[in-house]
């Protein structure tokens, strides 16, 4: 199962950092946020990554093009006509296909546009910017006992974000926009989803978060794993800088690999 990363978002409120490079390339103890989301479903056996590209892209494709200059010792004999000698490689089971989803498009239409790269087959999609200890089998074992469209990881949090209404039997009635009435869980990404999500995405102009899951959940079919662990998105330089200090202090939650 391939697993589909959307990284390529303006990151405007954590601008201190983004207004350089791509915010899924802010670094977490030396790395990448999104280096760790990968080690995350790398952890689990899920090596196949598709990223949405789009603001400041080359910075990702560099980044993985000289991976083997960033995670190794490297020794160029210039009397050799400049050869170069990989020492001590530290390489990533992974196979990464990087796709330009364009500037402005929206989370719905960066997905639209990495269809053919999927084919017929269920995908995994999160977002660039948020770690979990989360166990992606169980997601994984959830979205299949459910049958459904789309399966989303709900968390609890204080509520920045869309809400979700859950019904007993873990199937989501409404995704909605929050209000000061609410006190329930919401998206964390880490979302699992059938082709079929294709056919409600209209074009670059669709917002993910809209259209696609909110008709999913108007007809039945969209499902939520209840994640209880840890997750925490880097909106923000505060956020960024209390994920810098649990790795720094050895309690990083999300390191699960």
């Amino acid at each position: 199962m391939k697993v589909v990363i959307l990284a390529g978002g303006f990151g405007t409120r954590i601008s201190e950092e983004s207004h350089l490079i791509p915010k899924p390339m802010v670094e977490i103890g030396s790395m990448p946020i999104l280096w760790h989301i990968m080690k995350i479903y790398s952890a689990w056996g899920y090596n196949d990554f598709i990223i949405c590209c789009g603001y400041k892209q080359h910075v990702i494709k560099e980044y993985f093009a000289d991976y083997f200059l960033y995670r190794s010792d490297i020794t160029f004999d210039f009397t050799q006509n400049g050869k170069m000698i990989v020492h001590s490689n530290e390489s990533e089971p992974w196979r990464v296909t990087l796709v330009d989803t364009g500037l402005a498009t929206m989370t719905g239409g960066r997905v639209k546009r990495i269809q053919k790269y999927i084919g017929d087959e269920p995908f995994m999609l999160t977002y660039g910017d948020g770690v979990a200890d989360i166990d992606i089998s169980r997601l994984v074992e959830c979205h299949r006992a459910g049958g459904h469209i789309a399966t989303l990881t709900a968390v609890n949090i204080g509520q920045r974000f869309g809400v979700l209404d859950i019904e007993a039997d873990n199937t989501i009635s409404a995704f909605r926009e929050k209000n000061d009435a609410d006190g329930g869980k919401v998206n964390a990404g880490f979302m699992v989803l059938e082709p079929k999500i294709f056919d409600f995405i209209k074009g670059d102009e669709t917002v993910f978060e809209k259209e696609p899951l909110e008709t999913c959940a108007a007809m039945g079919e969209l499902d939520a794993y209840i994640h209880e662990g840890f997750w925490k998105p880097m909106d923000t330089l505060r956020e960024k800088q209390q994920l810098e200090k649990m790795w720094a202090e050895g309690n990083a939650p999300w390191k699960v690999w």
